[in-house]
Protein backbone atom coordinates (compact mmCIF):
# COMPACT_ATOMS: atom_id res chain seq x y z
CA UNK A 1 0.00 0.00 0.00
CA UNK A 2 1.25 3.48 -0.84
CA UNK A 3 0.68 6.56 1.32
CA UNK A 4 -2.38 7.64 -0.66
CA UNK A 5 -4.04 4.22 -0.31
CA UNK A 6 -3.46 4.33 3.46
CA UNK A 7 -4.69 7.91 3.95
CA UNK A 8 -7.87 7.32 1.92
CA UNK A 9 -8.61 3.85 3.30
CA UNK A 10 -11.95 3.78 5.19
CA UNK A 11 -10.69 1.10 7.63
CA UNK A 12 -9.54 2.71 10.88
CA UNK A 13 -6.92 0.04 11.53
CA UNK A 14 -5.27 0.58 8.15
CA UNK A 15 -4.99 4.32 8.75
CA UNK A 16 -3.73 3.85 12.31
CA UNK A 17 -1.22 1.06 11.62
CA UNK A 18 -0.26 2.42 8.18
CA UNK A 19 -0.06 -0.99 6.59
CA UNK A 20 -2.01 -3.41 4.44
CA UNK A 21 -4.41 -5.66 6.43
CA UNK A 22 -2.53 -8.71 5.14
CA UNK A 23 0.43 -7.50 7.21
CA UNK A 24 -1.43 -7.07 10.51
CA UNK A 25 0.29 -8.85 13.42
CA UNK A 26 -0.82 -9.67 16.95
CA UNK A 27 1.38 -6.86 18.25
CA UNK A 28 -0.30 -4.45 15.81
CA UNK A 29 -3.75 -5.42 17.08
CA UNK A 30 -2.72 -5.04 20.71
CA UNK A 31 -1.21 -1.61 20.01
CA UNK A 32 -4.41 -0.49 18.27
CA UNK A 33 -6.56 -1.71 21.17
CA UNK A 34 -4.37 0.00 23.79
CA UNK A 35 -4.25 3.35 22.03
CA UNK A 36 -7.90 3.43 20.95
CA UNK A 37 -9.59 2.32 24.16
CA UNK A 38 -10.99 -0.95 22.81
CA UNK A 39 -13.12 -2.58 25.52
CA UNK A 40 -14.48 -5.65 23.74
CA UNK A 41 -13.42 -8.16 21.09
CA UNK A 42 -15.88 -10.23 19.06
CA UNK A 43 -15.10 -13.41 17.14
CA UNK A 44 -17.36 -13.94 14.11
CA UNK A 45 -17.68 -17.08 12.01
CA UNK A 46 -20.14 -18.40 9.45
CA UNK A 47 -21.70 -21.74 10.38
CA UNK A 48 -23.63 -24.23 8.26
CA UNK A 49 -26.65 -21.91 8.00
CA UNK A 50 -24.47 -19.21 6.42
CA UNK A 51 -25.17 -16.62 9.11
CA UNK A 52 -22.45 -15.02 11.22
CA UNK A 53 -22.16 -16.36 14.76
CA UNK A 54 -20.64 -14.36 17.61
CA UNK A 55 -18.40 -14.98 20.62
CA UNK A 56 -17.91 -11.89 22.83
CA UNK A 57 -14.93 -11.03 25.03
CA UNK A 58 -14.51 -8.19 27.52
CA UNK A 59 -10.82 -7.25 27.58
CA UNK A 60 -9.51 -7.53 31.14
CA UNK A 61 -5.83 -6.80 30.52
CA UNK A 62 -3.13 -6.74 27.88
CA UNK A 63 -2.24 -10.33 28.82
CA UNK A 64 -5.87 -11.38 28.43
CA UNK A 65 -6.06 -9.78 24.97
CA UNK A 66 -2.78 -11.46 23.98
CA UNK A 67 -4.23 -14.84 25.00
CA UNK A 68 -7.44 -14.27 23.03
CA UNK A 69 -5.50 -13.35 19.91
CA UNK A 70 -2.90 -16.11 20.30
CA UNK A 71 -5.06 -19.07 21.32
CA UNK A 72 -8.53 -18.30 20.03
CA UNK A 73 -11.27 -20.15 21.89
CA UNK A 74 -13.26 -23.41 22.02
CA UNK A 75 -16.76 -23.72 20.56
CA UNK A 76 -19.33 -26.52 20.27
CA UNK A 77 -19.08 -27.63 16.66
CA UNK A 78 -22.15 -29.89 16.85
CA UNK A 79 -24.36 -26.82 17.20
CA UNK A 80 -22.70 -25.16 14.22
CA UNK A 81 -22.39 -28.04 11.72
CA UNK A 82 -24.71 -31.04 11.29
CA UNK A 83 -21.82 -33.30 10.30
CA UNK A 84 -20.12 -32.95 13.72
CA UNK A 85 -21.31 -35.36 16.42
CA UNK A 86 -22.04 -34.17 19.95
CA UNK A 87 -19.78 -36.86 21.42
CA UNK A 88 -16.66 -35.19 20.06
CA UNK A 89 -17.70 -31.72 19.07
CA UNK A 90 -15.12 -29.25 20.37
CA UNK A 91 -13.56 -26.98 17.75
CA UNK A 92 -11.15 -24.08 17.98
CA UNK A 93 -11.95 -20.70 16.44
CA UNK A 94 -8.85 -18.66 15.58
CA UNK A 95 -9.05 -14.99 14.52
CA UNK A 96 -7.66 -13.91 11.16
CA UNK A 97 -5.91 -10.63 11.97
CA UNK A 98 -6.29 -9.21 8.45
CA UNK A 99 -10.09 -9.17 8.90
CA UNK A 100 -10.08 -6.86 11.94
CA UNK A 101 -12.52 -3.95 11.89
CA UNK A 102 -14.38 -1.70 14.31
CA UNK A 103 -17.97 -2.67 15.09
CA UNK A 104 -20.11 0.27 13.94
CA UNK A 105 -23.13 -0.81 16.00
CA UNK A 106 -21.58 -1.53 19.41
CA UNK A 107 -22.25 0.73 22.42
CA UNK A 108 -18.57 0.56 23.50
CA UNK A 109 -15.41 0.47 21.31
CA UNK A 110 -15.42 -3.09 19.97
CA UNK A 111 -13.05 -4.85 17.58
CA UNK A 112 -14.33 -7.61 15.29
CA UNK A 113 -12.53 -10.54 13.68
CA UNK A 114 -13.58 -13.22 11.24
CA UNK A 115 -12.32 -16.62 12.36
CA UNK A 116 -11.25 -20.00 10.98
CA UNK A 117 -12.18 -23.39 12.44
CA UNK A 118 -9.58 -25.94 13.63
CA UNK A 119 -10.02 -29.50 14.89
CA UNK A 120 -8.75 -31.12 18.10
CA UNK A 121 -5.33 -31.67 16.52
CA UNK A 122 -4.99 -28.01 15.58
CA UNK A 123 -5.52 -28.75 11.89
CA UNK A 124 -7.92 -26.74 9.69
CA UNK A 125 -11.38 -28.30 9.85
CA UNK A 126 -11.60 -30.19 6.55
CA UNK A 127 -15.34 -29.63 6.13
CA UNK A 128 -15.36 -25.97 7.12
CA UNK A 129 -16.69 -24.03 4.09
CA UNK A 130 -14.00 -21.39 4.62
CA UNK A 131 -11.27 -24.05 4.44
CA UNK A 132 -12.83 -25.71 1.37
CA UNK A 133 -12.56 -22.37 -0.44
CA UNK A 134 -9.00 -21.88 0.76
CA UNK A 135 -8.06 -25.32 -0.63
CA UNK A 136 -9.77 -24.65 -3.98
CA UNK A 137 -8.07 -21.28 -4.34
CA UNK A 138 -4.64 -22.70 -3.49
CA UNK A 139 -5.09 -25.59 -5.96
CA UNK A 140 -6.02 -23.17 -8.75
CA UNK A 141 -2.87 -21.13 -8.14
CA UNK A 142 -0.72 -24.26 -7.79
CA UNK A 143 -1.85 -25.67 -11.14
CA UNK A 144 -2.00 -22.44 -13.15
CA UNK A 145 0.42 -20.04 -11.45
CA UNK A 146 -2.39 -17.47 -11.61
CA UNK A 147 -4.62 -15.64 -9.15
CA UNK A 148 -8.36 -16.30 -9.30
CA UNK A 149 -10.39 -13.18 -8.53
CA UNK A 150 -14.12 -12.77 -8.16
CA UNK A 151 -16.69 -10.19 -7.18
CA UNK A 152 -20.21 -10.70 -5.92
CA UNK A 153 -23.43 -8.90 -6.77
CA UNK A 154 -25.70 -8.93 -3.72
CA UNK A 155 -29.40 -8.30 -4.38
CA UNK A 156 -31.90 -7.87 -1.56
CA UNK A 157 -35.35 -6.54 -0.72
CA UNK A 158 -36.27 -3.96 1.90
CA UNK A 159 -39.72 -4.84 3.28
CA UNK A 160 -41.60 -2.03 5.01
CA UNK A 161 -45.09 -0.65 5.73
CA UNK A 162 -46.83 0.91 2.73
CA UNK A 163 -46.22 4.59 1.99
CA UNK A 164 -47.90 6.10 -1.07
CA UNK A 165 -45.84 9.30 -1.13
CA UNK A 166 -43.87 9.27 -4.43
CA UNK A 167 -44.77 5.64 -5.21
CA UNK A 168 -42.38 3.67 -7.37
CA UNK A 169 -43.61 1.98 -10.55
CA UNK A 170 -44.25 -1.75 -10.33
CA UNK A 171 -41.14 -3.67 -11.54
CA UNK A 172 -39.58 -0.43 -12.81
CA UNK A 173 -37.19 0.30 -9.95
CA UNK A 174 -33.91 -0.16 -11.84
CA UNK A 175 -31.54 2.70 -10.92
CA UNK A 176 -34.40 4.81 -9.55
CA UNK A 177 -33.40 7.83 -7.50
CA UNK A 178 -34.92 9.47 -4.45
CA UNK A 179 -37.72 10.35 -3.83
CA UNK A 180 -39.04 7.54 -6.04
CA UNK A 181 -36.95 5.05 -4.10
CA UNK A 182 -37.30 5.09 -0.31
CA UNK A 183 -34.30 3.19 1.04
CA UNK A 184 -31.32 4.53 -0.87
CA UNK A 185 -30.06 6.05 2.39
CA UNK A 186 -30.04 2.64 4.08
CA UNK A 187 -28.07 1.22 1.14
CA UNK A 188 -25.61 4.13 1.15
CA UNK A 189 -25.05 3.81 4.89
CA UNK A 190 -24.44 0.07 4.51
CA UNK A 191 -21.86 0.68 1.77
CA UNK A 192 -19.93 3.12 3.96
CA UNK A 193 -19.94 0.76 6.93
CA UNK A 194 -18.82 -2.20 4.80
CA UNK A 195 -15.98 -0.10 3.38
CA UNK A 196 -14.87 0.74 6.92
CA UNK A 197 -14.90 -2.99 7.68
CA UNK A 198 -12.46 -3.60 4.81
CA UNK A 199 -14.90 -4.27 1.96
CA UNK A 200 -14.06 -3.00 -1.52
CA UNK A 201 -17.33 -1.77 -3.03
CA UNK A 202 -17.81 -0.97 -6.72
CA UNK A 203 -21.26 0.62 -6.50
CA UNK A 204 -24.82 0.36 -5.25
CA UNK A 205 -28.18 1.05 -6.88
CA UNK A 206 -31.88 0.27 -6.70
CA UNK A 207 -32.97 -2.80 -8.67
CA UNK A 208 -36.00 -3.76 -10.77
CA UNK A 209 -38.13 -5.11 -7.92
CA UNK A 210 -40.56 -2.50 -6.60
CA UNK A 211 -44.13 -3.39 -5.67
CA UNK A 212 -46.93 -3.23 -3.12
CA UNK A 213 -48.70 -6.21 -1.60
CA UNK A 214 -51.57 -4.95 0.48
CA UNK A 215 -50.17 -2.79 3.26
CA UNK A 216 -46.58 -3.91 2.62
CA UNK A 217 -44.02 -2.29 0.34
CA UNK A 218 -41.14 -4.20 -1.27
CA UNK A 219 -38.10 -2.38 -2.70
CA UNK A 220 -35.13 -4.15 -4.27
CA UNK A 221 -31.51 -2.97 -4.18
CA UNK A 222 -28.08 -4.25 -5.18
CA UNK A 223 -24.54 -3.76 -3.89
CA UNK A 224 -21.69 -4.85 -6.15
CA UNK A 225 -18.06 -5.26 -5.15
CA UNK A 226 -14.67 -4.87 -6.77
CA UNK A 227 -12.71 -7.97 -7.87
CA UNK A 228 -10.81 -9.52 -4.99
CA UNK A 229 -8.99 -12.78 -4.23
CA UNK A 230 -11.60 -15.45 -3.52
CA UNK A 231 -11.51 -15.49 0.30
CA UNK A 232 -11.76 -11.72 0.64
CA UNK A 233 -14.54 -11.61 -1.96
CA UNK A 234 -16.64 -14.01 0.09
CA UNK A 235 -15.88 -12.25 3.37
CA UNK A 236 -17.24 -9.03 1.84
CA UNK A 237 -20.55 -10.71 1.05
CA UNK A 238 -20.97 -12.23 4.49
CA UNK A 239 -20.15 -8.97 6.27
CA UNK A 240 -22.47 -6.99 3.99
CA UNK A 241 -25.39 -9.27 4.78
CA UNK A 242 -24.75 -8.73 8.49
CA UNK A 243 -24.45 -4.95 8.12
CA UNK A 244 -27.64 -4.71 6.04
CA UNK A 245 -29.62 -6.77 8.52
CA UNK A 246 -28.32 -4.74 11.45
CA UNK A 247 -29.28 -1.50 9.70
CA UNK A 248 -32.67 -2.91 8.76
CA UNK A 249 -33.29 -3.75 12.41
CA UNK A 250 -32.43 -0.18 13.38
CA UNK A 251 -34.59 1.29 10.61
CA UNK A 252 -37.51 -0.94 11.63
CA UNK A 253 -37.64 -2.77 8.27
CA UNK A 254 -36.88 -6.31 7.13
CA UNK A 255 -33.97 -7.09 4.83
CA UNK A 256 -34.37 -10.27 2.82
CA UNK A 257 -31.90 -11.99 0.50
CA UNK A 258 -34.48 -14.67 -0.38
CA UNK A 259 -34.36 -15.77 -4.02
CA UNK A 260 -38.07 -15.15 -4.51
CA UNK A 261 -40.46 -12.88 -2.64
CA UNK A 262 -43.55 -13.68 -4.72
CA UNK A 263 -44.31 -15.14 -8.14
CA UNK A 264 -44.40 -12.61 -10.96
CA UNK A 265 -41.97 -10.18 -9.33
CA UNK A 266 -38.20 -9.91 -9.72
CA UNK A 267 -36.23 -12.41 -7.67
CA UNK A 268 -32.89 -11.75 -5.99
CA UNK A 269 -29.70 -13.38 -7.22
CA UNK A 270 -26.14 -13.50 -6.00
CA UNK A 271 -24.14 -13.29 -9.21
CA UNK A 272 -20.38 -13.81 -9.37
CA UNK A 273 -18.01 -12.18 -11.87
CA UNK A 274 -14.69 -13.93 -12.39
CA UNK A 275 -11.29 -13.17 -13.84
CA UNK A 276 -7.77 -14.58 -13.69
CA UNK A 277 -4.62 -12.50 -13.24
CA UNK A 278 -0.93 -13.20 -13.67
CA UNK A 279 1.70 -10.59 -12.82
CA UNK A 280 -1.08 -8.02 -12.62
CA UNK A 281 -2.43 -8.75 -16.12
CA UNK A 282 -6.04 -9.82 -16.70
CA UNK A 283 -5.92 -13.03 -18.77
CA UNK A 284 -9.59 -12.96 -19.80
CA UNK A 285 -8.81 -10.99 -22.97
CA UNK A 286 -6.43 -11.86 -25.81
CA UNK A 287 -6.08 -9.93 -29.07
CA UNK A 288 -9.14 -7.85 -28.27
CA UNK A 289 -11.53 -10.75 -27.62
CA UNK A 290 -12.37 -13.27 -24.93
CA UNK A 291 -9.31 -15.44 -24.43
CA UNK A 292 -9.15 -19.24 -24.89
CA UNK A 293 -8.43 -19.49 -21.13
CA UNK A 294 -11.69 -17.67 -20.33
CA UNK A 295 -13.68 -19.85 -22.75
CA UNK A 296 -12.22 -23.03 -21.24
CA UNK A 297 -13.17 -21.86 -17.76
CA UNK A 298 -16.70 -21.08 -18.97
CA UNK A 299 -16.97 -24.57 -20.51
CA UNK A 300 -15.96 -26.16 -17.22
CA UNK A 301 -18.53 -24.14 -15.29
CA UNK A 302 -21.29 -24.95 -17.80
CA UNK A 303 -20.42 -28.65 -17.66
CA UNK A 304 -20.83 -28.64 -13.86
CA UNK A 305 -23.62 -26.04 -13.72
CA UNK A 306 -26.40 -28.45 -12.76
CA UNK A 307 -24.38 -29.73 -9.78
CA UNK A 308 -23.27 -26.23 -8.78
CA UNK A 309 -26.87 -25.43 -7.86
CA UNK A 310 -26.36 -27.68 -4.83
CA UNK A 311 -24.13 -24.94 -3.37
CA UNK A 312 -25.76 -21.87 -4.90
CA UNK A 313 -29.51 -22.60 -4.89
CA UNK A 314 -30.19 -24.46 -1.69
CA UNK A 315 -33.88 -23.97 -0.76
CA UNK A 316 -37.18 -24.70 -2.53
CA UNK A 317 -37.87 -21.04 -3.35
CA UNK A 318 -34.59 -20.94 -5.29
CA UNK A 319 -36.45 -22.80 -8.03
CA UNK A 320 -39.34 -20.34 -8.10
CA UNK A 321 -36.73 -17.85 -9.37
CA UNK A 322 -35.15 -20.16 -11.96
CA UNK A 323 -38.05 -20.23 -14.42
CA UNK A 324 -38.09 -19.70 -18.21
CA UNK A 325 -38.58 -16.34 -19.90
CA UNK A 326 -37.22 -14.38 -16.95
CA UNK A 327 -33.76 -12.82 -16.51
CA UNK A 328 -32.77 -15.74 -14.24
CA UNK A 329 -31.22 -18.58 -16.27
CA UNK A 330 -32.68 -22.04 -16.82
CA UNK A 331 -30.82 -23.22 -19.93
CA UNK A 332 -27.17 -24.32 -19.82
CA UNK A 333 -25.52 -21.95 -22.28
CA UNK A 334 -23.55 -18.70 -22.36
CA UNK A 335 -23.45 -15.49 -24.34
CA UNK A 336 -22.38 -11.87 -24.58
CA UNK A 337 -24.41 -9.34 -22.61
CA UNK A 338 -27.27 -11.88 -22.34
CA UNK A 339 -29.04 -11.96 -18.97
CA UNK A 340 -30.94 -15.24 -19.51
CA UNK A 341 -27.88 -17.50 -19.73
CA UNK A 342 -25.87 -19.33 -17.09
CA UNK A 343 -22.70 -17.39 -17.92
CA UNK A 344 -22.80 -13.87 -19.34
CA UNK A 345 -19.86 -11.93 -20.76
CA UNK A 346 -20.61 -8.31 -19.88
CA UNK A 347 -19.20 -5.21 -21.51
CA UNK A 348 -15.54 -4.99 -20.52
CA UNK A 349 -14.30 -1.73 -22.03
CA UNK A 350 -12.56 -3.77 -24.75
CA UNK A 351 -12.07 -1.58 -27.82
CA UNK A 352 -14.02 1.26 -26.23
CA UNK A 353 -11.28 3.86 -25.80
CA UNK A 354 -11.91 7.54 -26.21
CA UNK A 355 -15.27 7.80 -24.43
CA UNK A 356 -13.95 9.93 -21.57
CA UNK A 357 -12.19 12.31 -23.94
CA UNK A 358 -15.34 12.61 -26.06
CA UNK A 359 -17.40 13.46 -22.99
CA UNK A 360 -14.65 15.76 -21.66
CA UNK A 361 -12.91 17.46 -24.60
CA UNK A 362 -10.26 19.07 -22.36
CA UNK A 363 -9.15 15.67 -21.03
CA UNK A 364 -5.79 14.53 -22.49
CA UNK A 365 -5.14 11.43 -20.37
CA UNK A 366 -6.01 8.45 -22.57
CA UNK A 367 -4.90 5.90 -19.92
CA UNK A 368 -3.72 3.41 -22.53
CA UNK A 369 -1.87 1.36 -19.91
CA UNK A 370 -4.88 0.51 -17.74
CA UNK A 371 -5.54 -3.13 -16.84
CA UNK A 372 -8.43 -4.84 -18.62
CA UNK A 373 -11.66 -5.00 -16.59
CA UNK A 374 -13.13 -7.89 -18.57
CA UNK A 375 -14.90 -10.56 -16.52
CA UNK A 376 -17.45 -13.28 -17.10
CA UNK A 377 -20.47 -13.65 -14.85
CA UNK A 378 -22.14 -16.71 -13.32
CA UNK A 379 -25.81 -15.74 -12.93
CA UNK A 380 -27.45 -18.76 -11.29
CA UNK A 381 -26.70 -18.48 -7.55
CA UNK A 382 -28.98 -16.67 -5.11
CA UNK A 383 -29.03 -15.48 -1.49
CA UNK A 384 -29.48 -19.01 -0.15
CA UNK A 385 -25.97 -19.90 -1.35
CA UNK A 386 -23.12 -20.66 0.97
CA UNK A 387 -20.74 -18.13 -0.62
CA UNK A 388 -17.65 -20.09 0.43
CA UNK A 389 -18.89 -23.28 -1.23
CA UNK A 390 -20.32 -21.80 -4.42
CA UNK A 391 -17.11 -19.85 -5.10
CA UNK A 392 -15.05 -22.96 -4.28
CA UNK A 393 -17.27 -24.91 -6.68
CA UNK A 394 -16.81 -22.31 -9.42
CA UNK A 395 -13.04 -22.43 -8.98
CA UNK A 396 -12.99 -26.24 -9.14
CA UNK A 397 -15.23 -26.28 -12.22
CA UNK A 398 -13.20 -23.56 -13.95
CA UNK A 399 -9.95 -25.40 -13.25
CA UNK A 400 -11.44 -28.59 -14.68
CA UNK A 401 -12.47 -26.65 -17.78
CA UNK A 402 -8.87 -25.53 -18.29
CA UNK A 403 -7.84 -29.19 -18.24
CA UNK A 404 -10.68 -30.54 -20.46
CA UNK A 405 -9.33 -31.40 -23.95
CA UNK A 406 -12.66 -30.54 -25.63
CA UNK A 407 -13.37 -27.38 -23.62
CA UNK A 408 -13.09 -24.94 -26.53
CA UNK A 409 -15.38 -27.07 -28.72
CA UNK A 410 -17.88 -27.29 -25.87
CA UNK A 411 -17.76 -23.54 -25.37
CA UNK A 412 -18.45 -22.96 -29.05
CA UNK A 413 -21.43 -25.35 -29.08
CA UNK A 414 -22.98 -23.79 -25.96
CA UNK A 415 -22.63 -20.18 -27.12
CA UNK A 416 -25.79 -18.27 -28.02
CA UNK A 417 -26.17 -14.82 -29.51
CA UNK A 418 -29.18 -12.70 -28.65
CA UNK A 419 -32.37 -13.60 -26.79
CA UNK A 420 -32.46 -17.37 -26.41
CA UNK A 421 -36.26 -17.36 -26.14
CA UNK A 422 -36.85 -15.87 -29.60
CA UNK A 423 -38.65 -18.24 -32.03
CA UNK A 424 -35.60 -18.70 -34.27
CA UNK A 425 -33.70 -20.21 -31.32
CA UNK A 426 -36.39 -22.80 -30.51
CA UNK A 427 -34.72 -25.78 -32.21
CA UNK A 428 -31.27 -24.79 -30.97
CA UNK A 429 -32.60 -24.33 -27.45
CA UNK A 430 -33.95 -27.87 -27.40
CA UNK A 431 -30.38 -29.19 -27.78
CA UNK A 432 -29.24 -27.63 -24.48
CA UNK A 433 -29.50 -29.13 -21.02
CA UNK A 434 -31.75 -27.49 -18.43
CA UNK A 435 -30.77 -26.59 -14.88
CA UNK A 436 -32.43 -28.53 -12.04
CA UNK A 437 -35.98 -27.44 -11.21
CA UNK A 438 -35.91 -28.43 -7.54
CA UNK A 439 -33.60 -29.14 -4.62
CA UNK A 440 -34.12 -32.87 -5.20
CA UNK A 441 -32.94 -32.61 -8.81
CA UNK A 442 -30.01 -30.49 -7.64
CA UNK A 443 -29.03 -33.26 -5.21
CA UNK A 444 -29.20 -35.82 -8.01
CA UNK A 445 -26.95 -33.67 -10.19
CA UNK A 446 -24.42 -33.34 -7.37
CA UNK A 447 -24.45 -37.10 -6.79
CA UNK A 448 -23.76 -37.69 -10.49
CA UNK A 449 -20.87 -35.20 -10.60
CA UNK A 450 -19.48 -35.33 -7.09
CA UNK A 451 -16.11 -36.56 -8.37
CA UNK A 452 -15.51 -33.11 -9.92
CA UNK A 453 -15.66 -31.49 -6.49
CA UNK A 454 -13.97 -34.26 -4.53
CA UNK A 455 -10.92 -34.22 -6.83
CA UNK A 456 -7.67 -33.11 -5.18
CA UNK A 457 -9.33 -33.42 -1.76
CA UNK A 458 -11.11 -30.05 -2.10
CA UNK A 459 -14.65 -31.04 -1.06
CA UNK A 460 -14.68 -33.81 1.56
CA UNK A 461 -16.93 -36.76 0.72
CA UNK A 462 -18.83 -36.35 3.97
CA UNK A 463 -19.67 -32.75 3.10
CA UNK A 464 -20.99 -33.79 -0.32
CA UNK A 465 -23.12 -36.52 1.25
CA UNK A 466 -24.49 -34.13 3.86
CA UNK A 467 -25.40 -31.61 1.16
CA UNK A 468 -27.13 -34.28 -0.94
CA UNK A 469 -29.13 -35.48 2.08
CA UNK A 470 -30.19 -31.94 3.06
CA UNK A 471 -31.38 -31.11 -0.46
CA UNK A 472 -33.19 -34.42 -0.91
CA UNK A 473 -35.02 -33.94 2.40
CA UNK A 474 -36.97 -30.99 0.96
CA UNK A 475 -38.92 -33.41 -1.23
CA UNK A 476 -39.75 -30.56 -3.59
CA UNK A 477 -39.74 -32.28 -6.97
CA UNK A 478 -42.52 -30.68 -9.03
CA UNK A 479 -43.20 -28.08 -6.33
CA UNK A 480 -43.49 -25.17 -8.78
CA UNK A 481 -46.23 -26.99 -10.69
CA UNK A 482 -48.05 -27.97 -7.48
CA UNK A 483 -48.02 -24.38 -6.24
CA UNK A 484 -49.17 -22.85 -9.52
CA UNK A 485 -52.08 -20.52 -8.70
CA UNK A 486 -51.88 -21.29 -4.98
CA UNK A 487 -51.11 -17.81 -3.66
CA UNK A 488 -51.52 -18.79 0.00
CA UNK A 489 -49.18 -21.74 -0.42
CA UNK A 490 -46.57 -19.61 -2.17
CA UNK A 491 -46.82 -16.93 0.51
CA UNK A 492 -46.34 -19.51 3.28
CA UNK A 493 -43.32 -21.05 1.52
CA UNK A 494 -41.70 -17.65 0.92
CA UNK A 495 -42.20 -16.63 4.54
CA UNK A 496 -40.56 -19.87 5.70
CA UNK A 497 -37.33 -18.96 3.87
CA UNK A 498 -37.46 -15.17 4.04
CA UNK A 499 -34.23 -14.93 6.07
CA UNK A 500 -31.92 -17.41 4.36
CA UNK A 501 -28.15 -17.54 4.86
Amino acid sequence: MNDSEILMNPNELVRFLKKDPAEFTREDIIQFCEENGIEMVNFRYAAEDGKLKTLNFVIASKEHLDTILSDGERVDGSNLFSFIEAGSSDLYVIPRYRTAFMNPFAAVPTLEFLCSFYDSDGKPLESSPEYVLRKADAEFTRQTGCTFKTLGELEYYVISPRDDLYPGRDQKGYHSAEPFVRFADLRDEAMLLVARAGGRIKYGHSEVGCFYNGDTYYEQHEIEFLPMPAEQAVEQLILTKWVLRMLGYRYGVEISFAPKITVGKAGSGMHFHMLVEKDGDNLMVEDGRLSPLARKMIAGILDASDALTAFGNTIPTSYLRLVPHQEAPTTVCWGDRNRSVVVRVPLGWVGADGMTRDANPCENDRRQDRTSKQTFEYRVADGSADPYLIVAGLIVAALRGIEMPDALDMAEKLYVSGNIFRPEFKEHLAEFRQLPASCVESAEALEAKRSIFEANGIFPAGMIESRIAALTAFGDRGLSERLYGDNDGIRELVRQYIHVA
